[in-house]
């Protein structure tokens, strides 16, 4: 019995960071037991906000699926691939487009929100509006059963539901309609106390050296009310102790205690958490190195994943043309 499928991906747009360890890479290794995975470097939808600067975007490209190798992900059991390497993507895109009403982008509820945060790289274009439209394109070529989503994704996964469904109305069942995949993502905080983000630069990344581990989580916030060493602690409010929880949740119940009896000091709980993130991510690290320093072994990879999914996306598209009745040859 053939597995169901799923497709997910991630702009390469900077290092990938803790976030994406624990938001979705650790994720998407356990799907690859369940489902047929199509993992996705998403580098037009990277354009959509470095189109002023787009020379690092294959680098970050190259960096991120090294990352995800490093992380667990393997490509004899998944099909790891650059967007930008299946120009079906943007056919697809287009003719999505055609029958996409504006009215439904323009209600998308993370578009002002996203439009804020990314203010500064002038996002006021028609790339960022319709960039639902393509990722509904990138899903639909798949023909995608389910994609992982945490809730607050749901939005741009009905977008694409209703996208497949007025498809289908107008030229008959082409696309299967994708169910919303729910996944726990942990709350994870930038080391400020703001949201986690590669714009905010805010964040531990996965190749980070121990050194620069250390100095991130040394200035990292705690209880603003914890003054003096001998001052009880509130961990629940403390956003070491959140990463405590990411990294070693039985570790963070007994350090949570020392803290609300003033029994370990903020400094002693900085140094003991660096060295444990460091231990988690060296592994990591070191594998991410080994997978660089082979480039040639890299670029083969990601041409057999593009090999397959151009394969199937030609099929698809074949699907498509003929159900609008616009195939050309033959």
């Amino acid at each position: 019995m053939a597995k169901p499928r799923i497709l997910s991906g991630m702009r390469p747009t900077g290092p990938l960071h803790i976030g994406h360890l624990f938001g979705a890479l650790d994720n998407w290794r356990t799907l690859q037991d369940h489902y047929e995975c199509y993992y996705m470097v998403a580098d037009w939808h990277a354009l959509m906000s470095e189109y002023k600067d787009p020379s690092r975007i294959r680098q970050y490209a190259r960096d991120n699926v090294a990352d995800w190798i490093a992380c667990g992900l393997d490509p004899e059991r998944s099909t790891i691939f650059v967007q930008s390497d299946v120009p079906e993507h943007t056919e697809l895109h287009m003719i999505l487009s055609a029958v996409t009403p504006i009215a439904w982008l323009e209600r998308c509820p993370t578009y002002k929100e996203q439009l804020q945060e990314l203010a500064a790289k002038e996002v006021n274009n028609y790339a960022f509006l319709g960039y639902p439209v393509l990722q509904a394109a990138d899903i639909l070529m798949y023909k995608a059963n389910a994609v992982p989503v945490g809730e607050d994704q749901l939005p741009h996964l009905e977008l694409t539901r209703e996208i497949c469904r007025r498809f289908n109305s107008l030229y008959g069942e082409v696309f299967p309609e994708p169910e919303a995949k729910l996944t726990s993502t942990p709350r994870i905080l930038g080391t400020d106390g703001r949201k986690m983000s590669k714009s905010y630069g805010n964040f531990i990344a996965l190749s980070d050296e121990p050194d620069e581990i250390r100095r991130k989580v040394w200035e990292m916030f705690t209880d603003p009310q914890r003054i003096r060493r001998t001052d009880p602690g509130r961990p629940e409010i403390c956003n070491v102790h959140a990463y405590w929880q990411l990294f070693d949740q039985e570790r963070a119940k007994l350090v949570a205690d020392q803290c609300r009896r003033a029994e370990i000091g903020c400094t002693d709980n900085k140094r003991t958490l660096a060295e444990v993130i460091v231990a988690k991510l060296d592994p990591i690290r070191s594998k991410r190195k080994e997978i660089l320093s082979d480039p040639a072994t890299l670029d083969e990879l990601l041409r057999r994943g593009a090999d397959k999914a151009r394969a199937f996306a030609a099929a698809t598209m074949r699907d498509v043309r003929q159900a609008m009745g616009i195939t050309i040859h033959g």
